[in-house]
């Protein structure tokens, strides 16, 4: 053959060399299109990671859009904001109001005499803190019921000045102590964690080493009770009085326990930060669109590389003759078309001007990508911010303004259901009977009792030992003490309780058929005084009916889809009203519906991208089988190739050897 180089023993022919090459041009036509074919599957393989990466994108972009309450959210801003700052919630409504700060809230602080050496003993005892509010007019203190009072034992450990602070900081309680020298020597001060006048303090001391609980001499130098005199009760002196901020809204006249005033302005908070009389600054609430828009802008961009991606990919160019690695490819064909469908749908459910993406501004340009006009998704923003959000996210809205929908599921279908209330949700009570030996005097033998509520039992619970001034005073402090029992509070239960007429009410906070509060354990005296006996009350009831006319399920005061369209619509049910209560209309948007799609298409178990991707993979790896099943015979026909030129090898060898022996036989012949 031409250009086989020649040479080596035998027939001096190379035998390896020529085999090589015979066999080297006998497979190179199958490995040349295994190789063509497997570089264009793994071109594919990189092409759907691309495709993979894109889809992932767009559907990250839509996160801001796919929670209803980002197109609620509201701003609020101060015209001096050296006086106050202001947020808005979604529940605000937009308008302009004229605020006065008069007055900030201050918390109480009182401080003791001066000591010398913070490390000297004092006393050993009791130390219980109220909260309440200090009537100065009529020298009266009244506990706030929504407070616990506590109670620190001071020991032989903690019984000097610093010892006093550490136990009092220990304890968090809403109480800080600290030590101050003034020049004159330490005072120890105690300060309400909380501004306000009801933050008020009242320091009682009990079992004070010194055998008296009110003097001016050992625990008891500690104790302040703001009606009573100085050195009978009263022994510290008040540094800065309880005070509530004060100021007016559009003229009426406002005050706020702490400085952060909440309610004055429905959805409003106002963060007070000085005062100025007589120079009102104007609050401005209005929408926050800004977040909304930014969100919106990277949706139309991310869909714009999704477009352009998909095109690079499967477009083909005319100009040199050459495809995109997917041309043709059905999978990415069918996500375009899926996603393109969505973005031009109209939303299900949306009464108005605004149910689709054209609506407000987005609309599709001749080269597929999106383009979006800024002053017309303003404008839809500003008129109708809820119909907005649900164009692109799954939301709903009832008829009834004591009905709030919460959350759905991926099942729950777009519809407009019928809301029918069999049974409003309750709360567990306990009730009294009317005492039979009623009296305001609360000592040790009449003071305790245990309680269940929620499933939660408490520990004894011990009222404040004094004279009450009536019933619904007793209420609050039973009220104080119950909410301030430890295991409670872990457990996350509260009640109120209440004097009804001739009884004692306590009802927990808590709704649904969990809601349950019994007496545990009650003694004699506190028995005939409050009207407790040992036994269960009336538990609370979960709210029952029906949506779209299917029983739903009732827990507390939600109530949720169980079964057809409407399975997983949850909604909260407030009141006490039976019966009709209107519709809820549920909607899935554009932005919902095309991330739930986009997981679809993203599953690693069943998407389309990995069904092609598996698909892709197998076909590499065919093509490696394939690869082995050539070289299997290129290997065989090399063998072949092999001994059938070393055969002739041995036979030209063998004649080339008789060759030279003929040759030397006749030259010796000759010359004889």
């Amino acid at each position: 053959m031409s250009g086989i180089i020649s040479g080596g023993i035998g027939s001096g022919i190379d035998v390896n060399g020529l085999v090589t090459q015979l066999v080297q041009s006998d497979g190179a036509p199958q490995i040349k299109r295994l190789d063509t074919k497997e570089a264009k599957l793994q071109a594919q393989l990189s092409a759907m990671g691309t495709l993979k990466g894109s889809l992932s994108d767009f559907q990250s972009a839509m996160s801001g859009l796919t929670d209803m309450s980002n197109f609620q959210s509201l701003s609020a801003s101060s015209t001096n904001t050296a006086l106050y700052t202001a947020t808005a919630s979604a529940t605000a409504g937009t308008g302009i109001h004229s605020v006065e700060v008069k007055d900030l809230a201050a918390a109480h602080r009182i401080a003791s005499n001066a000591f010398s050496d913070t490390t000297a003993v004092v006393g050993t005892g009791t130390m219980t803190f109220q909260f309440g509010t200090y009537n100065s007019v009529a020298n009266t203190f009244a506990p706030d019921a929504s407070k616990s009072s506590s109670t620190i034992t001071i020991g032989a450990s903690d019984n000097s000045f610093e010892g006093i602070r550490s136990a009092v900081n220990s304890a968090n309680i809403g109480v800080s102590a600290s030590i101050i020298n003034d020049g004159s020597g330490n005072r120890l001060v105690f300060a309400s964690t909380n501004s306000g006048a009801a933050n008020s303090l009242q320091v009682t001391v009990g079992a004070d080493s010194d055998g008296n609980n009110t003097n001016d001499s050992g625990l008891s130098q500690f104790s302040y009770d703001p009606t009573s005199t100085a050195g009978a009760g009263k022994n510290m002196s008040q540094t800065v009085a309880a005070k509530d901020a004060s100021l007016t809204v559009d003229g009426l006249a406002i005050t706020s326990a702490t400085n952060t005033v909440s309610g004055a302005i429905p959805g409003v908070t106002i963060n007070l930060l000085s005062s100025s009389v007589g120079n009102p600054a104007t609050l401005n609430v209005g929408r926050n669109t800004f977040a909304v828009t930014t969100s919106v802008q990277n949706f139309v961009s991310k869909y714009n590389s999704l477009a352009s991606t998909v095109k690079n990919l499967g477009s083909y160019d005319a100009a040199n003759k050459k495809g995109g690695i997917l041309l043709g490819d059905a999978t990415m064909r069918d996500i375009d078309n899926q996603v393109r469908s969505k973005l031009s749908a109209v939303v299900a459910n949306l009464n108005g001007g605004y149910d689709s993406l054209a609506s407000i501004g987005i609309s599709t340009k001749k080269d597929g990508t999106l383009s979006l006009d800024s002053s017309a998704l303003s404008s839809a923003l500003n008129n109708d911010p809820d119909a907005v959000g649900r164009i692109f996210s799954a939301g709903g809205k009832s008829s009834d303004a004591l009905v709030t929908y919460k959350r759905s599921t991926s099942a729950t279908k777009d519809g407009s259901y019928a809301l029918n209330i069999t049974q409003a949700a309750t709360q567990g009570s306990y009730a009294g009977t009317a005492p039979t030996a009623q009296t305001l005097t609360i000592d040790g033998n009449n003071n305790t009792f245990s309680l269940k509520v929620n499933g939660v039992q408490s520990g004894s619970i011990s009222l404040t030992q004094k004279t009450y001034a009536s019933n619904a005073d007793l209420a609050v402090e039973m009220q104080s003490r119950i909410n301030g029992d430890a295991t409670l509070k872990t457990g996350g239960v509260n009640v109120a309780v209440t004097y009804d007429t001739d009884h004692f009410v306590i009802a927990s906070a808590a709704y649904g058929s969990g809601s349950k509060v019994s007496v545990t354990a009650v003694n004699t005296n506190t028995a005939a005084n409050f009207g407790f006996s040992v036994g269960s009350g009336t538990n609370g009831k979960d709210v029952a009916g029906t949506i779209d006319g299917q029983t739903a399920t009732g827990f507390g005061q939600l109530l949720t889809g169980a079964v057809g369209k409407s399975i997983g619509l949850q909604v909260e049910v407030r009141g006490a009203t039976t019966g009709n209560r209107g519709n809820v209309t549920f909607g899935r948007g554009v932005a919902d519906q095309l991330s739930t799609m986009i997981s679809n298409f993203l599953d690693l178990g069943t998407g389309s991208i990995t069904n092609r991707t598996d698909e892709i993979n197998v076909g590499i790896k065919s093509i490696n089988s394939q690869r082995v099943i050539v070289n299997d015979r290129l290997s065989s026909l090399q063998k072949q190739y092999l001994s059938q030129f070393n055969a002739m090898d041995s036979i030209v060898a063998s004649m080339k050897s008789t060759g030279t022996f003929l040759t030397q036989q006749f030259a010796t012949k000759s010359s004889n």
